[in-house]
C-alpha cells in the first residue's frame, strides 16, 4: 500500500515518516523569512530629487546619498556589503548582487490621497499589501509568467524611508532576491535566466530552528538535514507537469541510488537511524521551468519536525548529542520499508 503522495517518502529504523506538509512547510518558511527581512532590512532606503538618502534603521543619523538606486529601473541589478547599505550600488547581473529590479511603480500617479502630498507614511501591514499588490505581476511580468512560487527567488519590495516620504518620494521598486531566513544571500545572473528550483546541492546542510530547517550551515553545527543529491527530472520527463505517482516513482528510484553513493554504502542511513527524505515539483513549479529536487537525510522527532544533527552524515554524527545506535541485526541487511516509505537500495549480490 502506497502512502498518498503529499507525505515525504522515507525509509529508516524506528522512526515515524515526516508529513510532506511540514518539510515543505519548513522549508517555504525560509521564503516566508526572507520576506519580512526584506520588509525590515529594506527599510532603509529614502529618496530626496532622485538620490537615495540610506538610514540604518533605529539609528537615522546622517543620510548617506546614493545617486545610483534613485535611477534604477527594470533589469538592473543592485548589491551592497554594509549593514547601512551605505555602499550601495548597480552591478552587472552576471556578478554578485543581492536584488534585481523587476519594476520601478510611482505611487504618485495613482489616483486618491493615499500618496498625495502630505499623506502618512504606509505601515508594515500596508507596504505588504503594496508588495501582493504591484510586485507579484510585476515580477510575474517580469519573468514571463514564469516564477516559482516555491523556488529559490522571494517577491522583493524596497521603498522610501520616512524621511524620503516626507520628501515626497513615492517610488516603490519591486524585484527579485534569493530566499533566506536571515539576511539577503548573494545571487549570480538574472533570474531570468535560471532555473528557479529550491535545491542547494550535495553535501550542504540547513541549520534548524524550532526544530525545522533554516538557512544552509557548516555541518559540523546543528542541522537539520543534509543533502545528499540533487535529481534533475528533466532527464526523465519532457512536456507538461509528470503526474505525482510517476514523479515520484522516479525520485525514489534516483534518491536511493544516489544516497547510496553519497554516503559510501547501503547501510549507512539504517546504521545512523536516518530517514531520506524528498518532495516533489507541483505544477506551477514545473510550468515555471523548475525541474530539479534534493534528496535529504535527517531525523525525524515524532512528527514535531527534525532533531538536530551534527557532522556530516558521511563520518560521524550525533543525534540531539548522542551518537546514533544501529538498530540489532536480525539476519536481515536492510530493514523491512514501512508502508508507503521509500524503496531501499538493491542490495549487493
Amino acid at each position: 500500500m502506497r502512502r498518498p503522495l503529499d507525505t515525504v517518502r522515507g525509509w529508516f529504523s524506528g522512526d515515524v515518516p515526516l508529513p510532506a506538509p511540514t518539510l515543505r512547510w519548513g522549508l517555504l518558511l525560509v521564503a516566508a523569512g526572507a520576506v519580512i527581512a526584506a520588509l525590515v532590512t529594506l527599510f532603509v532606503t529614502g529618496f530626496d530629487n532622485n538620490k537615495v538618502a540610506a538610514h540604518t534603521p533605529g539609528s537615522p543619523g546622517e543620510p548617506i546619498v546614493d545617486k545610483e538606486f534613485g535611477t534604477a529601473v527594470k533589469g538592473d541589478c543592485l548589491s551592497w556589503a554594509k549593514p547601512d547599505h551605505s555602499d550601495l550600488a548597480k552591478v552587472r547581473c552576471d556578478s554578485k548582487h543581492m536584488f534585481e529590479v523587476a519594476a520601478d511603480v510611482d505611487m504618485s500617479k495613482y489616483p486618491g490621497k493615499e500618496f498625495g502630498p502630505g499623506s502618512r507614511f504606509p505601515d508594515s501591514l500596508r507596504l505588504t499589501e503594496l508588495k501582493e499588490e504591484h510586485c507579484v505581476p510585476a515580477v510575474q511580468q517580469y519573468l514571463g509568467g514564469k516564477f516559482d512560487p516555491r523556488g529559490r527567488y522571494i517577491v522583493g519590495l524596497m521603498y522610501p524611508s520616512p524621511d524620503g516620504w516626507q520628501h515626497g518620494d513615492r517610488t516603490l521598486r519591486c524585484g527579485l532576491q534569493y530566499a533566506a531566513s536571515a539576511g539577503t544571500p548573494a545571487s549570480v545572473g538574472s533570474a531570468a535566466d535560471h532555473d528557479q528550483s529550491k535545491v542547494y546541492g550535495p553535501g550542504v546542510c540547513l541549520g534548524i530552528n524550532q526544530n525545522l530547517p533554516t538557512d544552509p550551515v557548516d555541518c559540523g553545527q546543528a542541522h537539520s538535514v543534509e543533502v545528499v543529491s540533487t535529481i534533475d527530472l528533466g532527464q526523465r520527463f519532457q512536456g507538461g507537469p509528470p503526474a505525482k505517482e510517476e514523479q515520484d516513482k522516479f525520485v525514489e528510484d534516483e534518491c536511493a541510488r544516489t544516497s547510496s553513493d553519497y554516503l559510501g554504502g547501503p547501510d549507512v542511513i539504517k546504521n545512523k537511524t536516518l530517514t531520506l527524505f524528498f518532495d516533489y515539483l507541483d505544477a506551477r513549479s514545473w510550468l515555471a521551468g523548475s525541474r530539479k529536487l534534493d534528496c535529504m537525510v535527517g531525523k525525524g522527532a515524532d512528527r514535531e519536525g527534525f532533531a538536530p544533527i551534527t557532522g556530516s552524515a558521511k563520518g560521524d554524527i550525533l543525534i540531539n548529542g548522542q551518537a546514533p545506535q544501529p538498530p540489532p541485526n536480525t539476519g536481515r541487511s536492510t530493514p523491512t520499508p514501512l508502508p508507503g516509505a521509500a524503496p531501499l537500495p538493491p542490495q549487493p549480490r
